[in-house]
């Protein structure tokens, strides 16, 4: 008989087992299939890291076009708002994005200037240019850390060359906060003044800053700026620790840097005033350099009669022109004339002429008065009054024989020490600043902090995790090997061993009695057959328990 392929094994091997036992084999292989393919895609999965976080839809959108495109693999995580990729595609998916232009962060900015169409009008381009500004002032707002997302409208008015009609041009800001994320009066101005500079002529009272509740964040303080801010409390907070810091400093070296605490309190000035005094000084004796101004006022008349006399040529004469001075004495006759008589004068009686003259004079004199105009701006940020609370340990005390002890310190080692105290602050009495020394023991206690148990700690947890997930999948394969496989594989290897045995002992027998079948007769061969089967259930009673098995379990 031709030996038995094996397939034909299998088949048969497979025919003589129970439904049952068909049944548990055919669970084991598909659990050891589902676990072995478990296993791998558990291996093979990559690491996801975070690519994007907070898209909108459109660049969501287009990014995952491109990632497609690029053959990346990628997954959403927290409810969509995160995209992630595989960690070794992180940074190429990055540069690759990046060169398109993504993410665009939902606004628009001055590349919108350049898909220009042809034929464009001019209040379309002022329309884009204005659409451009507010997109690369919301991209700014935003790399702030507390901001999610901002909108920015500008109203800039067009201009006019008529100056009263100009008008101012005004911003409004509307931001959106991470959940928990404040902004600060100084955080508020830095956006303030980063939009009014952004703007040409936009002055900062014309910029409105509005967080996602409605809340006015650019309002001016209600009391008129009369409370502290946040530069005012830090200056503050500066000058009262640089004055502990300069104490501990000064009497560390003598006491050590732990034996010695300093706390100071500063009454710091912040009153903006100005004064503006006007004084005048006495007179003093006129000089040419106090002599503002000088006026002089001359006048004079002259009164007379005019010609009298018998008429005629010589007495109807004009009066004689004035000169200086007005009484000209007169001029001396000739000599032939006063001897002969013949004068005009002593030949024709004339009336006697009587000339008046009146004078006046004014001077007016303008004397500068001293005066004198001092404008004084008063410091902000004076201090008005120190507090100076020192605390200091015992002095430390070793003996000859080494012991250690403390004690306080002497009343001349206080003073010194308030001494360099008040030099370290520039102690001022009339200040009214004030000083207060206190030498105590100090308690060297530490403080305990509880221990974390082990079972607590952040790197128990986590290791703990790890163990449970390869302890599950360590017991869920040895229960399916050890509850499964092993006894199908047992089975198998039974039934495999009896199927190779009874074929050897089938050939075996044909063996045998293929030579009687010719030469003896039927009795003598049964005989000899019977004898046989003896034999090997003597020999081998294994191999006959099979056979018998087989027997019964077959269908002859």
């Amino acid at each position: 008989m031709a030996e038995l392929t094996a397939t034909s094994m299998f088949s048969q091997t497979l025919g003589r087992l129970s439904g049952q036992q068909k049944m548990g084999l055919a669970v084991a292989l598909a659990a050891l299939i589902a676990l072995a393919v478990g296993l791998w895609l558990w291996g093979s999965t990559p690491e996801y890291r975070v690519l994007y976080s907070n898209l909108n839809d459109k660049d969501g959108g287009a990014i995952i076009d491109s990632l497609q495109q690029m053959n990346i693999p990628y997954k959403f995580s927290e409810g969509g708002g995160v995209l992630m990729v595989p960690a070794s595609q992180v940074h190429e998916a990055r540069l690759h994005l990046a060169a398109q232009g993504l993410p665009k962060g939902g606004t628009v900015g001055f590349e919108l200037m350049e898909n220009q169409k042809f034929g464009t009008s001019e209040f379309l381009e002022q329309v884009n240019y204005l659409r451009a500004m507010e997109g690369e002032l919301a991209r700014s707002v935003q790399t702030l850390g507390p901001v999610q997302a901002a909108r920015i409208h500008l109203a800039i008015p067009k201009p006019t060359v008529f100056v009263k009609e100009q008008q101012s041009p005004g911003a409004s800001v509307v931001l959106s906060l991470y959940p928990g994320r404040t902004l600060d009066a100084g955080q508020v101005s830095a956006i303030v003044h980063l939009v009014s500079s952004s703007v040409p002529g936009m002055t900062p009272k014309n910029v409105t800053v509005v967080d996602q509740n409605g809340t006015l964040l650019s309002a001016p303080p209600e009391n008129g700026g009369l409370m502290l801010d946040a530069s005012q409390l830090k200056y503050i907070h500066q000058i009262e620790s640089d004055y502990g810091k300069r104490i501990e400093e000064m009497v560390a070296p003598l006491l050590g840097a732990k034996n010695v605490h300093a706390q100071v309190t500063a009454d710091v000035d912040f009153t903006q005033s100005e004064q503006t005094a006007e004084s005048y000084k006495p007179n003093q004796p006129p000089n040419p350099a106090s002599v503002q101004s000088q006026q002089t006022l001359e006048s004079s008349s002259q009164n007379g009669t005019g010609a009298s006399g018998v008429p005629g040529a010589l007495s109807n004469q004009p009066p004689v022109p004035a000169t200086a001075p007005l009484n000209t004495p007169p001029a001396p006759a000739p000599a032939g004339a006063a001897a002969s008589g013949n004068s005009p004068a002593a030949a024709v009686p004339a009336s006697t002429t009587q000339t008046q003259s009146d004078s006046r004079r004014e001077t007016t004199t303008n004397f500068d008065v001293d005066r004198t105009i001092s404008h004084t701006r008063l410091p902000v940020g004076g201090i008005r009054r120190l507090s100076v609370a020192v605390l200091v340990n015992n002095i430390t005390v070793t003996d000859k024989s080494g012991k250690v002890s403390t004690r306080p310190l002497s009343a001349a080692e206080k003073t010194q020490i308030t001494a360099l105290v008040k030099d370290a602050v520039g102690f001022d009495e009339k200040r009214g600043d004030t000083l207060s020394l206190l030498n105590s023991a100090f308690d060297d206690q530490k403080e305990v902090i509880p221990e974390v148990p082990l079972w607590k700690q952040p790197q128990t947890i986590d290791l703990a995790k790890d163990v449970l997930k390869y302890g599950a999948i360590l017991g869920l394969s040895l229960f399916l090997i050890l509850g499964f496989i092993r006894p199908a594989l047992r089975n198998w290897n039974r039934a495999m061993l009896a199927a190779a045995e009874a074929e050897r002992n089938q050939r075996e027998q044909e063996e045998l009695m293929s030579p009687m079948d010719h030469t003896l007769p039927q009795s003598h061969a049964f005989e000899h057959n019977l004898g046989a089967a003896r034999q090997m259930a003597q020999q081998d009673p294994r191999v006959v328990a099979s056979v018998v098995k087989e027997w019964v379990s077959g269908n002859e």
